[in-house]
């Protein structure tokens, strides 16, 4: 196979990828070797690839990349969630856009249009990440309203409702106004917002005095139907049994009294809305208040909210505010600065609401998903989000689990003609309940489903079970196999709206972990540290990236500036990284693969000691790289490789072995520096698939349907420990002579001797002679004159300079360096002559500080012994 003399990364990717699916070389079924699995997070069915995703599908990549070459049966099972509230909105602004309101159509008509914004846009984010190598098994493809996954949510419904932990009722919920719905606590976002606070007054009825209440939201006013006092604060005693007035409306309300109420906060009075705040709607409970509602579902007022019907709530605090001015009823305004509670999905001001809602107790299904989680059954990586995982789950609340949209899975609840409602997985069933139920003539006709839809996570929740239709078929051979899976790569945000509900359906219905590992990913940050998003528009186009740097370039350069669960600063100089490091592996391919083999030539001594020494460095990394897989420590693992491949194999080992300039290279040398390099490639591949593949399949014959994908990884074998720690040695020694040429301006063509003074292993000889051009290494008792030393250890290592250098100007660099070295003794001694730092300080800087002090001591020795041989 020709190779050709630049990188072309969009050639190697299109062929590649193009060759494993054809070869179907990322489809599983179960058989007997052992499975690794992972789910994707399903994106949104609207979706385009963004950096998140780009980061998220690389770790998951990376992860059954290894697996596969471990010799699991490694299943990567992709998919797309329907996203009710984001795929709807899409949807009504192109109705709207095409002069069509949501409101002029049907159920039908609506989810027609729905469907085939789906079909339109739904797989482009798949295609996309195949762009990014993406080794997903693409046969298993899911969605979740697909019908496998559809039956399956409808039937986990009526089982939790027949067990009696799915119940519908009247609560306080949070109420996105655009979107039109409920939405549970999860999605909602808490911003600061610089506001107001407005000190209204309210009148005592019956008196000319006031009571004054401080509200951020004076057009809630309309709904007020108490005020509360704290019974113990004697700043509000007055009020005690008294009755105020509503500003503006005039209603009477009664002045209440609970501990609720926080004396510090404002005036200490506190305006009661029952139908408008969470903690308001307690006290309506608990003191059996009326609830009334201002508010239209849009946002704007209704006619209870008197001369203010019709007007969106914004306008009408400003309106509000300038007629409680004119009426004399505020008695002044502040600057503040709350919590406000925002749309998850539409990004618009919540409204708490009281709201007919189906929920489900999350009390007893949540148990089991904590235990897991605190006795590391189930693993989080990093750790700290157990601390996270924990905090919610032991306050949980029920989950409010309808959404009062068309495009989703409709509820499968059907409502009776004379009131009560039946669940069946089906209309049919459904009725033939009811008929078993009602005492008078109906027809299945007469039955009226519930118009509103689950919540998008009711149906994520059941993924890694449904992918496998476990719910429909329990005890199916994919399911039987597959589950539970082993890793769940996603983002932390996402940790209560997916992760611990999956761990509760886990244990609900498999009795057992949904997965066995959770890395979380940080979040992907541009170099000022801001979240990228459209709205800022710095987010580059990840498939722009993959055409300008390749894909193994960008997923590189991602995974480099990521550790799990901390964010990702993206900086394109890492993509370009990335590609310059594609560019070493291509170049150092075609610098041995173009070597001339003579197999009459012997092997050089300087060969034999390269590939011992790196045969052992191999070894080492090969442990290195389990340990830090095991740890998830993947950033860590591509810069073990990365350091491997660079430093080791090409700075040291290809230059180590490298024949003279058109001269040939021995068989064995050869043979084993391919090796070298087919391991280095299999340790790589899962980072970097492309290039890895290309120059795998080059290096040899390969047969139709061989890959690198299912070869194996390469196996650790005893590590000389002792012979990489003497090699180090040998590497400071070149290092030392290198940068004498370096200072003394001594070309590298030029041969130098080299003279030891002290203990030396010359095992490694010929490997320093060759590295750092010299024509002999000499152990003598005392370094020429004028000659230019260096200390490894406790050896001395001296260059005889001869005509090589300007005295002059070497004796006064070196009395330069002296002074400064001299200076610096003294700093470190003055630290460590200081009782309280050596007692407080840790034993490892105290340590550090000690070796500075013996190095500094050493250099100013060699430094005088010099500055006075060339004086002499």
């Amino acid at each position: 196979m020709e190779i050709s003399s630049k990188y072309n990364p969009a050639e190697v990717e299109d062929k590649w990828y193009k060759y494993w699916m054809e070869n179907k070389l990322f489809h599983s079924e179960p058989d007997e070797r052992e499975p690794y699995t992972i789910v994707i997070p399903p994106p949104n069915v609207t979706g385009i690839l963004h950096m998140g995703h780009m980061l998220n599908n690389t770790i998951q990549d990376i992860l059954v990349r290894r697996a596969r070459m471990e010799g699991k049966n490694a299943c990567w099972v992709p998919g797309t969630d329907h996203a009710s509230i984001a795929t709807e909105a899409k949807v009504v602004a192109k109705l709207t856009s095409e002069g069509i309101k949501k409101s002029d159509l049907t159920r039908e008509e609506f989810l027609s249009h729905a469907w085939d914004w789906t079909h339109k846009h739904g797989g482009m984010i798949l295609e996309q990440l195949k762009k990014l190598g993406a080794s997903c098994d693409w046969d298993r493809t899911c969605f979740t309203m697909d019908e496998v996954r559809s039956e399956s949510v409808i039937k986990v419904f009526v089982d939790l409702y027949n067990k009696g932990l799915i119940y519908r009722g009247v609560r306080m919920v949070n109420w996105d106004p655009q979107a039109l719905t409920a939405l549970s606590d999860e999605e909602v976002v808490h911003k600061e917002v610089n506001g107001k606070l407005y000190y209204l007054r309210y009148r005592i009825e019956g008196e000319e005095a006031y009571a004054v209440v401080a509200t951020t939201r004076p057009e809630t006013i309309m709904g007020d139907t108490a005020m509360c006092i704290h019974p113990d604060n004697p700043k509000t005693a007055y009020l005690k049994g008294k009755k105020v007035i509503v500003p503006l409306i005039n209603r009477v309300i009664p002045v209440i009294e609970d501990e609720y109420v926080d004396m510090e906060f404002g005036t200490g009075c506190l305006k009661v809305t029952p139908a408008h705040d969470v903690n308001d709607y307690v006290l309506g409970e608990k003191y059996n208040l009326p609830s009334i509602d201002i508010f239209n579902d849009n946002g704007t007022l209704n006619e209870s909210g008197a001369m203010y019907a019709g007007m969106d709530r914004f306008d009408a605090r400003k309106k509000i505010e300038i007629d409680l001015e004119n009426a004399g009823l505020i008695e002044k305004t502040e600057s503040y600065t709350n919590k406000v509670g925002f749309s998850e999905r539409t990004n618009v001001v919540i409204e708490p609401k009281l709201s007919m809602q189906w929920f489900l107790k999350m009390e007893d299904i949540a148990k089991p998903a904590l235990d897991a989680v605190e006795n590391d059954t189930i693993k989080f990586h990093p750790a700290k989000y157990k601390n996270t995982y924990r905090h919610w789950m032991e306050n949980i609340k029920d989950w409010c689990i309808s959404r009062q949209l068309w495009w989703g899975h409709r509820i499968p609840a059907y409502y009776l003609p004379k009131g009560g409602v039946i669940v069946g997985e089906t209309k049919e069933k459904a009725y033939e309940k009811a008929l078993q139920t009602v005492d008078y003539p109906i027809s299945i006709d007469d039955l009226r489903q519930d118009e509103d839809c689950l919540d998008t996570w009711f149906s994520s929740w059941l993924w890694p079970i449904s992918v496998f239709d476990g719910i429909n078929n329990p005890d199916n051979p994919d399911i039987d196999y597959y589950y539970p899976t082993n890793d769940l790569v996603t983002g932390p945000d996402i940790i209560f709206f997916w992760v611990a509900r999956m761990i509760m359906a886990g244990y609900e219905y498999r009795q057992a972990p949904c997965f066995g590992n959770v890395y979380f990913t940080g979040i992907v940050r541009d170099i000022q540290g801001r979240k990228m998003s459209k709205q800022l528009g710095n987010s580059p186009d990840p498939i722009e990236l993959m055409e300008k740097h390749g894909a193994d370039g960008v997923r590189m350069g991602m995974l480099l500036a990521s550790s799990a669960g901390n964010d990702l600063l993206f900086d394109e100089s890492l993509c370009e990284q990335g590609r310059n490091f594609n560019n070493k592996i291509w170049n150092a391919f075609r610098l041995v693969k173009g070597w001339e083999v003579n197999n009459g030539t012997g092997q050089p001594e300087t060969a034999k000691i390269a590939i011992s020494w790196f045969g052992n460095v191999l070894s080492k990394t090969i442990v290195e790289l389990e340990d830090l897989f095991s740890k998830y420590r993947l950033s860590e693992a591509l810069m073990t490789v990365y350091k491997l491949f660079w430093d080791e194999f090409s700075s040291w080992y290809l230059e180590l072995i490298k024949p003279a300039y058109q001269q040939p290279v021995d068989p064995a040398t050869y043979e084993a520096t391919l090796s070298f390099f087919d391991s280095l490639l299999r340790l790589l591949h899962p980072f970097m698939p492309f290039i890895t593949e290309e120059l795998w399949q080059a290096l040899g014959e390969r047969k139709p349907g061989e890959s690198i994908m299912i070869a194996r990884q390469p196996k650790a074998t005893t590590v000389d420990e002792e012979l990489i720690a003497d090699f180090e040695i040998t590497k400071q020694i070149i290092a030392g002579i290198r940068t004498i040429r370096l200072q003394k301006n001594i070309p590298g063509k030029d041969e130098l001797e080299l003279q030891v003074i002290g203990n030396h292993d010359n095992r490694f000889d010929s490997a320093i002679a060759k590295m750092a051009n010299l024509s002999s290494i000499e152990n003598i008792t005392e370094k020429s004159e004028g000659a230019v030393g260096f200390l490894v250890g406790t050896t001395e290592f001296a260059i005889p300079m001869g005509d090589k250098i300007d005295v002059e100007a070497e004796l006064k660099k070196m009395k330069t360096e002296l002074e400064y070295c001299e200076g610096f003794l003294q700093s470190v001694m003055k630290k460590l002559s200081n009782e309280r730092f050596v007692q407080n300080a840790k034993p490892e800087i105290v340590e550090n500080e000690r070796k500075k002090q013996a190095d500094t001591k050493s250099k100013i020795a060699l430094l005088k012994e010099s500055i006075k041989a060339l004086e002499q």
